[in-house]
């Protein structure tokens, strides 16, 4: 019977060590623990048999969840058996998920010869107990044979990189990035580790940074194991503000902006190495020799690659740094390694206000779209960047904790800008246009208003870089404006005369619409797949086109939207009693007007699993028309029969729906989240939006029947839903409804303003 214990709780209670610290501490306990096992299963006589780590456990890194990778290796003249089977059975009986193997040196390195992950296992093989030669002998062994198969090594972690990479996304950009295996994660540094036992390929400043970039994203991975208790390596969005707490960061947004910064970093120099790398397996016939192509003023061509002239002092050019990206990013390649480091180690600022030329060069790397973009990532990642625009330091690695959002701020502003200069043919004045989309969000690195602290940045900047001042108004007044657009498009009646003059009179020009529209595109298209789509492109392009129209643009086109009502919905409405149309995932009702009416639908939906994307409410002379656009998450063909039925008896007020809604809530309530927190909800009264209703705009968290509860909480007023904007943006709910109190008279009292605020957060904070 063994006796030796492991006892693991002192250390995971320990909080005064996290990280590398942590799991060192960790990897000796087991150690000390594992070494004792050996000697209380086999004895003293331990000549010929060792216990060695492979894996991260042989890197001394195993986290509080981490796999126990050991290897017990025998002399070929040794039996084992006996001592195998009795030192695993207590590995388990700890709890411990154990990866294990008995092997000779041979038979390990055989079968390291047809797997990869074998391969790099053996290289971080350490010694823990027994016969300490044989462990020695496999390090050397397992080197030798690494080295002497390192272009086919080379290549099979190239795809296997590749691989991952597109499986896991990006550690820097995703709301609940993998620590472990996204892109900038922890396997992309042993990843370059391995490699470089294959190959040289890491310079002197590579292995600092990554030391630096992986101790914050294993710190963090360690807090996670040990609050959540089990081994995923996804830093879930409930976890990020208590992982932040445990290192000491402020909130998890502080933790998100250090991940993202760490991971970039760690992203970085891998594409840099593995860059080189390729270079390296193609060989001197893969590689371009042809002579160096001079572009004047220190920049040259060589071998595919951007280069500064060997007798050029990058400090004395303030915009050698920005000619030499401009032609990386038309020339779709990169700024070679040893110039960066260079530039990064003499580049100087530029001063205000700048040359023509200096804004010119500027303007055309931004022109040079997508290409543009790991090109201004390379210079951010050395520092440079921000010696050229200071105001990025502020959102660098900035984070945007919102499924709405896939990027970081700073990566946000670079894809807007990409995607602008895409649509420069249809402003007149594209370099405003690219200098807008830089300047729109710059205003989030700061606390308060983002819009009015990026206006502030606007004039600043425009100043230093010498626009002229219209030009800086047009820039100031783009982002002012850069919300506008997308936002009365999808939160306001179009139909409405008093939106399109209230968006004429927000925007001073027609030249200024057309960049305005552009941009919005841009910006939409950079933010996520939920902002921009056919419907809401659609929205928009009518928007401007009337808008366009009220300004004075005779020969605008109005671009056609689907009406509502139609001709269609106003057959349905002069029909009698209720009428019901299904068609795919459209829902069409026309039925006496009667209290609740929008509420009860919405019930149904929620109660039979639908999720409501859009909605449109319509009512007159006693008649109500409401259009439901939904998806259906759960069934590949809805049961529009079964909803129909429950329709009619909702109407008929013999069904229990708001009974149903919540059943169907607490069935589906995500488990394992902790302790349970009202959702931040947002209500807002707009009576200057329509001439004819009050708009009360509502932001909150998505779930289950959270259109019903909003519906619900409006109808204890009595107030009448005119129409209605629903959007599910990612996990936000952004709705809009213009309604009217039973006098059919905007909803002005300040009092019952408040109270239906009250009942409106009330009915979506109750679990």
């Amino acid at each position: 019977m063994v006796t030796v214990q492991l006892e693991r709780a002192p250390l995971l209670a320990d909080g005064t060590l996290t990280g590398a610290l942590w799991c060192r501490r960790h990897s000796e306990l087991i150690d000390e623990w594992l070494a004792a096992l050996l000697t209380e299963v086999a004895g003293t006589d331990l000549d010929g048999v060792a216990l060695v780590a492979v894996g991260g456990y042989g890197r001394s890194e195993l986290c509080p969840q981490s796999d126990l990778d050991v290897m017990l290796l025998r002399n070929p003249r040794r039996d084992v058996k006996a001592v195998s089977e009795r030192i695993w059975y207590p590995i388990w009986d700890a709890g411990l998920k154990l990866g294990h193997s008995v092997c000779t040196q041979r038979e390990a390195l055989e079968i390291a010869d047809d797997d990869l992950d074998t391969a790099t296992a053996l290289l971080s093989a350490r010694h823990i107990a027994g016969d300490a030669s044989l462990t020695a002998d496999l390090n050397a062994a397992a080197r030798a044979h690494w080295e002497q198969r390192a272009k086919r090594w080379l290549e099979a972690l190239r795809v296997r990189v590749d691989a991952r990479h597109a499986q896991a996304g990006e550690v820097a950009f995703m709301l609940e990035p993998d620590l472990k295996e996204g892109r900038g994660g922890l396997r992309d540094v042993h990843s370059l580790h391995w490699a470089q036992a294959a190959r040289s390929i890491l310079l002197e400043h590579d292995e600092q940074s990554l030391a630096t970039a992986y101790a914050t994203l294993l710190d963090a991975r360690v807090e996670l194991h040990r609050r959540t208790g089990r081994p995923s390596n996804v830093l879930a969005l409930q976890e990020q503000d208590a992982v932040a707490t445990a290192l000491d960061l402020a909130n998890g947004d502080a933790l998100m902006a250090k991940i993202a910064s760490a991971a970039r970093a760690i992203a970085w120099t891998s594409d840099d190495a593995w860059r080189r790398i390729r270079s390296a397996l193609r060989g001197p016939r893969g590689r371009n020799r042809k002579r160096d192509r001079v572009f004047g003023d220190g920049v040259v061509l060589r071998d595919g690659e951007v280069r500064i002239a060997d007798d050029v002092d990058p400090a004395d050019d303030p915009l050698l740094a920005l000619r030499a990206a401009r032609w990386a990013a038309e020339l779709a390649t990169m700024i070679d390694r040893d110039s960066l480091e260079r530039l990064a180690e003499r580049a100087p600022e530029i001063g205000g206000p700048w040359p023509p030329e200096a804004r010119e060069i500027l303007v055309g790397l931004f022109r040079a779209g997508a290409e543009a973009i790991p090109v201004i990532e390379a210079l951010d990642h050395r520092g440079i960047w921000t010696r050229i625009l200071p105001e990025w330091e502020p959102v660098r690695s900035h984070p945007q904790r919102s499924s709405y959002h896939r990027f970081t701020v700073d990566r946000h502003l670079l894809e807007t800008v990409a995607n602008a200069s895409g649509r420069a043919d249809r402003v007149d004045r594209p370099d405003l246009l690219v200098m807008s989309a830089l300047l729109h969000d710059l205003g989030k690195g700061g606390d308060g208003d983002h819009t009015a602290a990026g206006i502030e940045i606007a004039r600043r900047l425009g100043t230093r870089l010498g626009f002229p001042e219209a030009d800086i108004e047009v820039l100031a007044e783009s982002v002012a404006n850069h919300l506008l657009l997308s936002e009365v498009a999808l939160r306001r009646d179009l139909d409405d005369p008093a939106t399109i003059q209230r968006v004429a009179d927000r925007v001073s020009s027609l030249g200024n619409l057309r960049l305005l529209a552009a941009l919005t595109e841009a910006d939409s298209r950079a933010t996520g797949p939920a902002a921009w789509g056919p419907a809401q492109a659609q929205l928009v392009a009518v928007l401007v086109s009337r808008v366009a129209k009220r300004m004075g643009d005779a020969d605008v086109e109005e671009t056609a939207v689907s009406k509502f009502p139609n001709d269609a919905h106003r057959t349905l409405l002069a029909s009698d009693g209720t009428q019901i149309v299904t068609e795919n995932e459209l829902l069409t009702i026309a039925t006496p007007d009667r209290p609740g009416l929008f509420c009860k639908v919405a019930g149904v939906l929620a109660f039979h699993g639908l999720d409501v994307v859009s909605a449109s409410a319509y009512s007159a002379e006693g008649r109500a028309l409401s259009e439901f656009g939904v998806s259906d998450p759960f069934r590949a063909e809805t049961p529009w029969p079964r909803i129909e039925r429950d329709l009619e008896l909702a109407l008929d007020g013999r069904l229990a729906v708001q009974a149903r809604v919540a059943e169907r809530a607490q069935r589906y309530a995500k488990p394992d989240q902790g302790e349970w927190r009202a959702p931040i909800t947002v209500v807002r009264f707009d009576n200057d939006a329509s001439d004819a209703a009050t708009v009360i705009d509502v932001h909150t968290v998505d779930g289950v029947g959270v259109l019903y509860r909003i519906t619900r909480a409006l109808t204890e007023f009595d107030v009448d839903i005119r129409s209605a904007r629903v959007q599910t943006l990612g996990a936000q709910v952004v709705d809009a409804f213009y309604v009217v109190d039973p006098q059919g008279q905007k909803i002005t009292n300040t009092d019952t303003a408040a109270e239906i605020e009250r009942a409106i957060i009330h009915a979506l904070s109750t679990k």
